[in-house]
């Protein structure tokens, strides 16, 4: 039997962390973010990030999770610490080589309104500072401070996403305000969703949250 593997290709505050919940509930062994050492027996990737390690193992191997075998879901993937940014969900090469190397993956894209999600980012942390001082994908330094920057930043990525899958089974994206979304997903994913919620929560402004380092 294929082994389902489910990779979230959303943006950082677009709602990673209710999706990850709601697969967890649902039986997948998740990551998200972070490798915590008490989630890994694997020495060599403890205490790393997902994106950082899913680069070192394409470059390595051609298989972005060849060192990811423990985990059969993926939440929030991006990192951008100590100016090294990693943006896989923005980048059609490690997209096409997971699917690729794991034909039973499913790809989903956690979505909000561009205009909620830049305000979100705009509230969380530091966030915008960081994206504005270092090259991510789509915005150069320097850009990504002014709400419609990150807005056009925001529509581009989930543009992005739908033109390379072009309408492909294996893609669905989920508008996590949507009432449906849960059914939507676990119909997407072939299981019942035991769980949806507002997960880790940016008390700013009482919107959904994902992680404070991406």
């Amino acid at each position: 039997m294929t082994r389902l593997r489910v990779v979230n290709l959303g943006l950082p505050k677009s709602g990673t962390t209710t999706v990850r919940q709601a697969l967890e509930a649902s039986g997948l062994r998740m990551v998200d973010h972070k490798i915590h050492k008490a989630l890994t027996s694997r020495a060599d990737i403890a205490g790393d990030y997902v994106g950082y390690v899913m680069y070192d193992s394409y470059f390595a191997t051609g298989d972005p999770l060849a060192k990811l075998e423990e985990f059969d879901g993926f939440g929030e993937i991006s990192v951008l610490r100590a100016g090294r940014p990693a943006y896989p969900q923005m980048d059609a090469a490690v997209i096409e080589a997971i699917a690729r190397h794991h034909p039973g993956v499913r790809f989903v894209a956690s979505w909000r309104d561009p205009a909620a999600l830049s305000n979100s980012m705009l509230k969380w942390n530091n966030l915008v500072a960081r994206i504005t001082r270092n090259s991510v994908p789509g915005l150069p330094v320097g850009y990504g401070e002014k709400d419609h920057e990150r807005i056009a930043w925001i529509e581009a990525h989930y543009n992005f996403l739908d033109t390379i899958f072009g309408g492909d089974e294996i893609f669905c994206r989920v508008d996590v305000a949507d009432e449906d979304a849960p059914r939507l997903l676990g119909r997407h994913i072939g299981r019942d969703i035991g769980w949806w919620g507002m997960a880790n929560k940016n008390h700013a402004d009482d919107e959904d949250d994902d992680s404070d380092a991406a």
